[in-house]
């Protein structure tokens, strides 16, 4: 069994830890939004949330266990770039990017409109 130090607190003047990137309330709504009508609509199933210090990850998933459908990523360091935002595939490949997330999800909002009979 091995024994480790607890972890003191920051001092005054220490250098403070790395701030994690994370979706805002007013990001997660129309995620939030789009996810309950894929659910409703039987495409999705599961997503996870992951804030870690240069990106924050929306994962999609169809099933529990899988591979991610599609990640939502908000990458602050390509504001001035390509854009805050990517829609990425199951693949890795970047399906669309921009500055706007309302434009990012309009393409998985096309994927719910279906033909009735």
């Amino acid at each position: 069994m091995s024994f480790e130090p607890p972890i003191p607190f920051p001092r005054a003047g220490q250098a403070k830890p790395a701030p994690q990137v994370a979706f805002h309330r007013t990001e997660l709504g129309p995620i939030l939004s789009l996810y309950g009508r894929m659910v409703a609509a039987g495409e999705w199933r599961d997503y996870g949330i992951s804030c870690l210090r240069e990106v924050a990850v929306f994962s999609v998933f169809r099933r529990t266990a899988e591979h991610p459908l599609y990640r939502i990523e908000k990458r602050p360091k390509l504001r001035g770039r390509q854009g805050l935002y990517a829609l990425i595939g199951a693949d890795g490949q970047v399906l669309k990017r921009g500055h706007d997330l309302a434009g990012i999800l309009q393409v998985l909002e096309r994927k719910l409109i279906r033909a009735v009979k």
